[in-house]
């Protein structure tokens, strides 16, 4: 039996079953054990989600920036007091250990949305002196919808992320993330319509990159792209988005690459970095080092120290409050 019921679609600030009848299986990496069965969203959803996306930006943009950020900082509220019922299902989607996601996974989502529903008094035009028989000016206008695709790695601080600069704005979003943690951007959904959001403005379309993910990119009612994954998804996304209606894209791809050690380096500060970069979330990360280069002078003492670190990790059960290491988020990362 899995641990949650049925996990179905967010569109129009309801849950709704898929169009298709299709569903995917999420696994607790830690032991296997079925999480849910989660619908999985087909073009006649995004269809439907681009639709309630469409009447619910225009309330949302025709609200005051005050009327905005009043919203926005409830919901930044709502996640600051269910933080840790959040952690806990993150690390049961994730692996990640609770001692990570209790103290950076929806804390650092939640100070991105404070952030931008702070900054968004400042979205403003400008007026322009050209010559004195004319009047030229500018103003800040939201694009209308944009579909962002999310990575599994942080979930739902990439959906933060993600949605935070664009509902400042003004606009809608259609969210797809991945097929693999999909669990807690549902819960997001939730928050964000009880928060105050107008239905439609934030949906949640869970789904395979080859089908929901690839329709996202190409919808011609869609403006924007945001996507996180690897460089050659990345690639494919761009020019999906670019080829069908000349979509703005925003790109956060894989930045794995060398940590550099100097001779002047602190070592202890450099094997803390070197931990973090290559043990934290378990390598999971985009700033993960996947080589490290020390002075060879340097090596024999930086090698004592980063073997004292290691021989601190606990492995084992993500939930419990020791753990510093979990599993890999699937099998197929093995």
């Amino acid at each position: 039996m899995p641990t949650f019921p049925d996990q179905l679609l967010y569109i129009g600030g309801r849950y709704v079953p898929s169009r298709g009848g299709k569903t995917f299986e999420v696994i607790n990496p830690a032991n296997g054990e079925l999480l849910a069965n989660v619908h999985s969203a087909n073009s006649d959803d995004l269809d439907a989600a681009v639709e309630s996306a469409q009447a619910g930006q225009k309330a949302w943009a025709a609200l005051t920036t005050v009327e905005r950020s009043r919203i926005l900082l409830r919901a930044v509220e709502l996640l600051r007091e269910r933080n840790d019922a959040l952690a806990e299902l993150e690390s049961r989607n994730t692996g990640k250990a609770l001692s990570e996601t209790l103290s950076v996974d929806v804390v650092t989502g939640a100070d991105v949305l404070e952030y931008y529903a702070g900054v968004m008094h400042g979205l403003e035009g400008s007026q322009v002196p050209l010559r004195q028989s004319s009047f030229f000016y500018t103003r800040q206008e939201p694009l209308g919808v944009v579909g962002a695709i999310g990575a599994w790695n942080y979930p739902i601080q990439i959906a933060l992320w993600k949605a935070a600069p664009a509902l400042a704005a003004g606009n809608a979003m259609i969210f797809k993330p991945s097929e693999v943690t999909p669990l807690t951007a549902l819960k997001l959904a939730e928050i964000f319509t009880e928060a105050g959001l107008p239905d439609g403005v934030f949906n949640v379309l869970p789904g395979d990159g080859a089908g929901v993910g690839s329709a996202l990119t190409e919808h011609p009612r869609i403006e924007k792209i945001s996507f996180t994954g690897g460089t050659a998804t990345g690639r494919k996304v761009m020019a999906s988005a670019s080829s069908s209606t000349l979509k703005e894209v925003t790109m956060e791809l894989g930045g794995k690459s060398p940590l550099i050690i100097c001779d002047d380096a602190d070592l202890d500060l450099a094997a803390d970095v070197a931990m973090m970069a290559n043990f934290y979330s378990a390598g999971q990360v985009c700033t993960n080092g996947t080589r490290v280069f020390v002075p060879r002078a340097k090596l024999a003492a930086f090698e004592a120290k980063l073997l004292e670190r290691v021989k601190r990790i606990r492995i084992g059960d993500p939930l419990a409050r020791d753990t510093t290491f979990g599993p890999l988020v699937s099998a197929a990362h093995m």
